[in-house]
């Protein structure tokens, strides 16, 4: 029987990939998994603990917080703010970034970006939901308040990212630039164990993730390929599945296992996208390229779009290279 490699022992062994960290990126890493930790636990009690349902508040984006997601927010900024190694945090949740002011912090060398709770819309009728986290190197001086261009950098600066979705089994997916690798959460020991190394998303995949509810306010080129998906062809294996949960996490999740493509695209109703660059595509982007996806605007590499603010929305689509590039070809 293999030996079970829990995530500590996977980040103390790759250490090394990082000479500049000095053990802040690892320790960093394990703030994540303290804090996604305490969320499971309330997700998987939500019904009993009386934190399922709306907030009486909304927040930058004008959505109605959910109870869970403030929870999950404030355990993740403790998190933070108590481990040292971030400077600064910027959240869906919060209209600015929050510099931390205690000497420890100020000392961090990363700044980290983050959803608290992806898909929180799916909270109240118990379908997937996640975390998804980016990590930065800080631009301003070591020892002074962190600033919001500390945030303001592209994808391709990052120097971590990854997901936990909270499912039937709890599941953490990062990747440092060496590839991207899944831990499944063991409840009996209480530890993430390496349980899908080295993950490959498929060159081609049968299932496309969209809201065609939006369909209609979308270019042509949008509806042509959701035409082409639909259609009747043997040799190609179509029509593909139409699988949308409406959690970006738990989507690009299924089809970064079984091959498909994500596209959510700019419509005349949103004409800059929907979903944001900072804390939700470019970790989603990094995921992916580093799994041998392709993650594009429709007509930019995701991270290659220069950042102008916390909240910035981006059309995206992400997914298996041979269907993000027929998607293309017909934009």
């Amino acid at each position: 029987m293999a030996r079970i490699k829990t995530l500590n022992e996977f980040i103390l062994d790759r250490q090394d990939d990082f000479p500049f960290a000095t053990g802040e990126l690892s320790r960093l890493l394990n703030d994540i998994v303290i804090a996604s930790k305490i969320v499971n636990r309330e997700v998987n009690k939500a019904g009993l603990a009386n934190i399922l349902g709306a907030t009486t508040n909304e927040n930058i984006q004008g959505e109605t917080q959910q109870k869970l997601d403030v929870y999950a927010d404030d355990h993740f900024i403790a998190a933070f703010k108590n481990g040292g190694e971030a400077c600064a945090i910027a959240s869906e949740e919060n209209d600015d970034f929050v510099a931390f002011d205690n000497e420890r912090s100020k000392q961090g060398k990363y700044v980290v970006a983050f959803d608290p709770l992806d898909g929180s819309s799916n909270i109240d009728v118990n379908v997937s939901i996640g975390t998804i986290f980016s990590i930065y190197r800080r631009k301003s001086d070591l020892g002074t308040l962190a600033t919001k261009e500390d945030f303001l950098q592209k994808g391709t600066e990052q120097v971590a990212a990854g997901y936990i979705i909270y499912g039937s089994s709890t599941m953490l997916v990062y990747t440092t630039g060496k590839g991207v690798n899944g831990f499944t959460l063991d409840p009996s020991i209480g530890e993430f164990c390496l349980s899908h190394p080295d993950m490959k998303i498929p060159v081609d995949g049968k299932i496309y993730s969209m809201n065609e509810g939006n369909l209609a306010f979308c270019e042509d080129g949008i509806k042509d390929y959701i035409t082409y998906c639909k259609e009747v062809d043997k040799e190609s294996k179509r029509p593909y599945s139409a699988r949308y949960i409406g959690s970006m996490v738990a989507d690009i999740h299924r089809n970064l296992i079984k091959g498909g493509i994500f596209i959510y695209p700019a419509t005349s109703k949103a004409k800059e996208g929907k979903l944001r660059l900072l804390y939700e595509c470019n970790p989603m982007a990094f995921i992916m390229e580093q799994a041998g996806g392709v993650a594009t605007t429709g007509k930019k590499r995701i991270m290659e779009v220069d950042s102008t603010g916390l909240h910035q929305r981006v059309p995206t689509i992400l997914g298996s290279k041979n269907m993000v590039n027929k998607l293309l070809s017909k934009l």
